[in-house]
Protein backbone atom coordinates (compact mmCIF):
# COMPACT_ATOMS: atom_id res chain seq x y z
CA UNK A 1 0.00 0.00 0.00
CA UNK A 2 2.77 2.44 -0.84
CA UNK A 3 0.63 4.42 -3.28
CA UNK A 4 -2.10 5.26 -0.77
CA UNK A 5 -0.77 6.92 2.37
CA UNK A 6 -3.92 6.52 4.45
CA UNK A 7 -7.69 6.57 4.38
CA UNK A 8 -9.36 9.83 5.32
CA UNK A 9 -12.15 9.83 7.88
CA UNK A 10 -13.61 13.31 8.20
CA UNK A 11 -17.23 14.43 8.40
CA UNK A 12 -17.30 14.92 4.65
CA UNK A 13 -15.66 11.59 3.83
CA UNK A 14 -18.06 9.73 6.11
CA UNK A 15 -20.97 11.45 4.37
CA UNK A 16 -19.49 10.44 0.99
CA UNK A 17 -19.37 6.77 2.07
CA UNK A 18 -23.17 6.72 1.74
CA UNK A 19 -22.72 7.58 -1.96
CA UNK A 20 -20.12 4.79 -2.37
CA UNK A 21 -17.23 7.30 -2.51
CA UNK A 22 -13.98 6.65 -0.64
CA UNK A 23 -11.34 9.24 0.26
CA UNK A 24 -7.58 8.61 0.34
CA UNK A 25 -4.48 10.73 0.92
CA UNK A 26 -2.03 9.64 -1.78
CA UNK A 27 1.47 10.28 -3.02
CA UNK A 28 1.48 13.75 -4.72
CA UNK A 29 3.19 12.40 -7.87
CA UNK A 30 0.48 9.77 -8.43
CA UNK A 31 -1.87 10.23 -11.41
CA UNK A 32 -5.56 9.36 -11.52
CA UNK A 33 -5.05 6.49 -13.96
CA UNK A 34 -2.27 4.96 -11.83
CA UNK A 35 -4.44 5.21 -8.70
CA UNK A 36 -7.45 3.74 -10.52
CA UNK A 37 -5.44 0.74 -11.76
CA UNK A 38 -3.94 0.20 -8.31
CA UNK A 39 -7.32 0.32 -6.51
CA UNK A 40 -8.93 -2.05 -9.01
CA UNK A 41 -6.10 -4.59 -8.63
CA UNK A 42 -5.57 -4.27 -4.86
CA UNK A 43 -9.21 -4.26 -3.70
CA UNK A 44 -10.69 -6.19 -6.70
CA UNK A 45 -13.39 -3.56 -7.31
CA UNK A 46 -14.45 -1.52 -10.36
CA UNK A 47 -13.84 2.25 -10.21
CA UNK A 48 -16.60 4.38 -11.72
CA UNK A 49 -14.92 7.80 -11.32
CA UNK A 50 -12.17 9.72 -9.55
CA UNK A 51 -11.61 13.27 -8.32
CA UNK A 52 -8.28 14.59 -7.09
CA UNK A 53 -7.25 17.69 -5.19
CA UNK A 54 -3.90 19.10 -4.15
CA UNK A 55 -3.97 20.40 -0.61
CA UNK A 56 -1.73 23.27 0.50
CA UNK A 57 1.58 22.59 2.21
CA UNK A 58 1.83 22.68 5.95
CA UNK A 59 3.19 25.65 7.81
CA UNK A 60 6.92 25.83 7.96
CA UNK A 61 9.27 27.28 10.52
CA UNK A 62 9.17 30.82 11.67
CA UNK A 63 12.27 32.76 10.74
CA UNK A 64 12.33 36.22 12.19
CA UNK A 65 8.95 37.78 11.68
CA UNK A 66 8.09 35.73 8.56
CA UNK A 67 6.15 32.50 8.59
CA UNK A 68 6.38 30.44 5.41
CA UNK A 69 5.08 27.22 3.98
CA UNK A 70 7.32 24.31 3.23
CA UNK A 71 6.86 23.97 -0.52
CA UNK A 72 7.83 20.34 -0.95
CA UNK A 73 5.46 18.97 1.70
CA UNK A 74 2.30 19.06 -0.38
CA UNK A 75 -0.51 16.59 -0.04
CA UNK A 76 -2.90 15.11 -2.57
CA UNK A 77 -6.34 13.72 -1.78
CA UNK A 78 -8.38 11.50 -4.09
CA UNK A 79 -12.07 10.68 -3.89
CA UNK A 80 -12.84 7.36 -5.59
CA UNK A 81 -16.36 6.45 -6.71
CA UNK A 82 -17.10 2.74 -7.04
CA UNK A 83 -19.87 0.80 -8.77
CA UNK A 84 -23.02 0.24 -6.70
CA UNK A 85 -22.23 -3.36 -5.67
CA UNK A 86 -18.51 -2.82 -4.86
CA UNK A 87 -17.16 -2.08 -1.37
CA UNK A 88 -13.68 -1.38 0.01
CA UNK A 89 -13.41 -3.37 3.25
CA UNK A 90 -11.09 -0.92 5.03
CA UNK A 91 -13.98 1.48 5.51
CA UNK A 92 -16.43 -1.04 6.98
CA UNK A 93 -17.17 -1.22 10.71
Amino acid sequence: MDKSKNQVLTEKSIRLLQQNQYTFDVNPELTKSEMKDWIEKFFKVKVKGMNSRRLPGRRGRRRGNKLGFSGSVRRKRMIVTLRNNDVIPLFLN
